[in-house]
């Protein structure tokens, strides 16, 4: 009987730990080479059990440009971050509540207004959870795009 309520006990202790978040930063990365760009965003845990994360943009470009920003937390459910192409050379990376743009010329990632995105972007992939849960990049030829419903 003691043994069974030992084995009980270890198999809780157990299922704690792996529902527990960890805050060991997780980066996913995306390779552009149609635009010469190397894109990481980095999600890190805040909370050991709900879902609320601290994501990094950086964006690195041929010529070793390299630029980074703080990109509005994940406060429940809203990690996902889509990649686009502007027809004038910037990266747009577009979240529920934010837009950042990187711009090669200035070597700058910058916070824009959801009114100042282009007419005709091309959807390059997004940043996400798979269905095993694990923080990564999708091609778009691996996930359509999924626009983001407006608050």
């Amino acid at each position: 009987m003691r043994q069974l309520a030992r084995a009980a006990g270890g198999l809780c202790v157990w299922g704690l730990l792996t529902a527990c978040n960890s805050d060991i930063p997780v980066p996913a990365t995306a390779e552009i080479p149609s635009l010469g760009l190397l894109i990481t965003v980095t999600r890190t845990a805040t909370h050991p059990f709900l879902a609320r994360y601290n994501l990094t943009l950086k964006v690195s470009a041929a010529g070793g440009c390299s630029a980074s920003s703080e990109l509005f937390p994940d406060t429940g459910g809203v990690s996902r971050r889509n990649l686009y192409a502007g027809a004038r050379g910037l990266l747009y990376v577009v979240g529920q509540f934010d837009v950042r743009v990187f711009d090669p010329g200035l070597c700058m990632v910058s916070l824009r207004e959801f009114r100042s995105l282009e007419e005709r972007m091309k959807y390059l992939g997004t940043f996400d959870v798979g269905d095993d849960r694990r923080w990564r990049f999708f091609s778009a030829d691996v996930r359509s795009e999924q626009p983001f419903e407006k608050p």
